[in-house]
């Protein structure tokens, strides 16, 4: 809420009321100097009437100090008054916390870190109300978690939807903060393609080139940690008239990552004409996908690993044939054990160790 609301507001009848008695007047002497009836002064000393333009005027030529002053001291009395209010207001609304994901949003930097005691309660409330940009907790239920049910999930699993809000909000924040051209369709097919000779690269190395590239493009790219129970791998929505891609490391392995990062790259190719929608996705199998989800599934997987290599796949029997056919493509030896795994020609558990292990700002290790 913004540093310190004390408990007392002072109107600024205290200090009209200090020099009348300084000057041995009564209300009703001040009233007739100001030229005001005796209700209105009565109902300005007490704070019930606002300290107008004219009054602050009148003030100066009677009781003296600046029209500046007087305005600056009913100023801050509103202020501290509204404060005062406002705390009350925010200590009724201490049951919103119950849904929403306080400690992760703690840990993600989104509000302060500090003990959820009776009394930090009330500045909790005002932190999340402004991080999620909303008046109210209604106002909260109705934008950021009633429109859920317009998400176009690529899989049948749902995450916690108070969760989800905090993640995409993390990533709109970011977003907000680029300054990027107009989106260029051709220009962003070109970086894709720079893009994927990338994957053979640690996190050191791609990060700041993958942004160059996408944010040259007008494309948005944020990384945002996962949130605990959102569930989510990545995202793909327009805000304005640029688009985002989102991902959150969900899972932490490279052929997680890219998989997940070309799926995204896809929605905003393949799916330009429907700007509404937020594809939101997780790293797993996609049961029951819809057509869009499958569509963006096969482009990510062909680009990857293109069509005309993939009869090769079933041929893929030790790391040494991995990693000669991940040479060959141009691709980390760890997307094609992704590949393999989700096609059932290995098992799941089968040469992890050419996968690598992603941590933000750091290289990447073996998993």
């Amino acid at each position: 809420m913004g540093g310190y609301a004390p408990d007392w507001v002072s109107p600024p009848g205290d200090t009209i009321l200090d020099l009348v008695e300084e000057r041995g007047w009564t209300q009703a002497d001040l009233a007739d100097r100001l030229g005001y009836s005796r209700k209105h002064v009565n109902q300005l000393v007490r704070g019930k009437a606002s300290l107008s333009d004219d009054a602050a005027l009148r003030l100066h030529r009677v009781l003296g100090g600046s029209v500046g002053f007087w305005l600056t001291r009913e100023a801050r009395y509103r202020e501290r008054l509204a404060a005062s209010r406002e705390v009350r207001v925010y200590e009724g609304w201490g049951d919103w916390l119950e849904e929403l994901p306080v400690a992760a949003m703690m840990k993600a930097g989104a509000i302060a870190k500090r003990r959820m005691v009776v009394s930090a309660k009330a500045h909790v409330v005002g932190e999340c109300l402004a991080f999620f940009g909303v008046a109210s907790p209604e106002q909260w239920r109705t934008r950021c978690v009633g429109t859920q049910g317009a998400f176009r999930r690529g899989t049948a699993r749902d995450g916690d939807r108070a969760s989800i809000a905090a993640w995409l909000r993390l990533g709109e924040l970011q977003a907000e903060r680029l300054r990027l051209p107009a989106y260029d369709r051709e220009r962003f097919t070109q970086a894709l393609t720079e893009i994927r000779g990338l994957t053979v690269e640690p996190p050191a190395v791609f990060e700041p080139r993958m942004r160059g590239l996408l944010h040259a493009a007008g494309v948005s790219f944020v990384l945002v940690p996962a949130i605990p129970k959102a569930g989510v791998s990545g995202v793909a929505r327009w805000l304005n008239r640029n688009p985002l891609i989102q991902l959150s490391l969900f899972g932490k392995t490279n052929d997680r990552f890219w998989f997940s990062f070309f799926h995204e790259a896809a929605h905003i190719l393949l799916h330009a004409d429907d700007r509404k929608s937020v594809w939101l996705d997780d790293a797993g199998n996609r049961p029951g996908a819809e057509e869009a989800e499958t569509e963006a599934d096969r482009w990510a997987a062909d680009c990857l690993i293109p069509p005309s290599h993939a009869v090769e796949l079933q041929r893929l029997r030790d790391q040494r044939a991995v990693r000669g056919f991940a040479d060959r493509v141009g691709v980390h030896p760890g997307v094609v054990v992704g590949r393999l795994q989700h096609e059932r020609l290995l098992a799941f558990g089968q040469m992890n160790g050419l996968k690598a292990r992603f941590e933000f700002g750091e290289e990447s290790t073996p998993a």
